[in-house]
């Protein structure tokens, strides 16, 4: 007689309990950058809505960004270190192919010996973390998860190029996911569009850099296709993931979208008709865009600067490289 497999089940429902943040140490203004591009304060603040963006000190890596910022989200969330049973990190500037920066991370915060794997999904790598944080609980594969964006994009931008280096910050964004008596995470709405994998992508190979046949690979972007993309598409990616919670937008109270350019943000909140009872994160401006890190680190600003949020519904969606989105509905803590 064959034996029957167990199964593991989990609760039902999931929430983020607590956020933590890490920016780089040093401010960098806009006119620190506008002489290799030939630019000026006033172009960069009037095509993305950046004034100054934080980058990381020489040493610091992605890994001790996201140790920080885990570390505060433990400590916010009320758990012990030990009680976390899994992390996930998402990056696309771990210093090294392998091994992993969760692994180390999770040894840092004192979580060893968690399950740990990295994500590569651009800017879209927390919502997508998000959503792989509330199934893994629901079944029954962890109960507390650590879901991370880190990133050093100060070690991929090549100062000359005019089509993204001065739109590129440093700084890890942090959450954790457990049980949860009532919904606290919604479905979540996510794709690719792997035809236009080089609208947003690094301009050489490692193993062309490897072999002299190229410059250290820095990250590229074609401007005009990723906003267009993100202004059209992306609305409606943000309008399903209000639909298949259940909500209308007039129930938000905040809307967190990926920090990739003010004017983008501004066409999202117009397309969707967000009431003006709906704080709108543009953490941008000050932090610069920090891809996987954006939404966590700007949601940690929101709740800092605006505690009353606390309990609300607020819309994510980040989207990147690939091309990739995701867009999920959460109950901030």
């Amino acid at each position: 007689m064959t034996a029957t497999l167990r199964q593991a089940t989990g609760p039902a429902h999931t929430r983020i309990y607590g956020y933590g943040a890490a920016r780089g140490e040093n401010v960098v203004p806009n006119d620190d950058l506008i002489g290799p591009i030939d630019s000026s304060d006033e172009w960069i603040r009037q095509r993305t809505g950046i004034a100054t963006r934080v980058r990381a000190s020489h040493d610091t890596t992605a890994i001790e960004l996201a140790a920080a910022a885990l570390g505060e989200a433990i400590e916010r969330s009320g758990i012990r270190p030990d009680q976390v049973d899994a992390v996930l990190v998402a990056t696309i500037s771990n210093p090294r192919q392998t091994p992993s920066v969760s692994a180390i991370v999770a040894d840092r915060v004192g979580a060893n010996p968690a399950a740990a794997y990295d994500l590569n999904a651009a800017c879209a790598g927390f919502a997508y973390g998000i959503a792989q944080a509330d199934a893994l609980i629901r079944a029954g594969a962890a109960t507390y998860v650590g879901v991370v964006g880190a990133e050093k994009l100060s070690d991929i931008v090549d100062p000359a190029d005019r089509s993204i280096s001065f739109l590129l910050g440093d700084g890890a964004g942090a959450a954790i996911v457990g049980p949860s008596d009532t919904p606290g995470i919604g479905p979540t709405v996510w794709g690719s569009d792997g035809s236009k994998a080089d609208a947003v992508t690094m301009n050489h190979t490692l193993t062309a850099f490897r072999d002299g046949q190229a410059p250290w690979p820095t990250l590229r972007q074609e401007g005009q296709t990723v906003f267009r993309w993100a202004v059209w598409e992306m609305a409606k990616v943000a309008r399903k993931a209000l639909d298949a919670a259940g909500v209308e937008p007039a129930d938000l109270a905040a809307f967190v979208p990926h920090q990739a350019n003010m004017r983008i943000i501004d066409e999202f909140a117009k397309q969707l008709k967000l009431p003006d009872s709906v704080v709108i994160a543009r953490d941008i401006e000050t932090t610069g865009n920090t891809s996987a890190a954006s939404i966590p680190l700007a949601t940690h600003r929101l709740l800092t600067e605006h505690p009353e949020l606390s309990g609300g519904l607020a819309l994510q969606i980040g989207f990147g490289a690939g091309l990739v989105f995701g867009a999920q509905v959460v109950v901030l803590p």
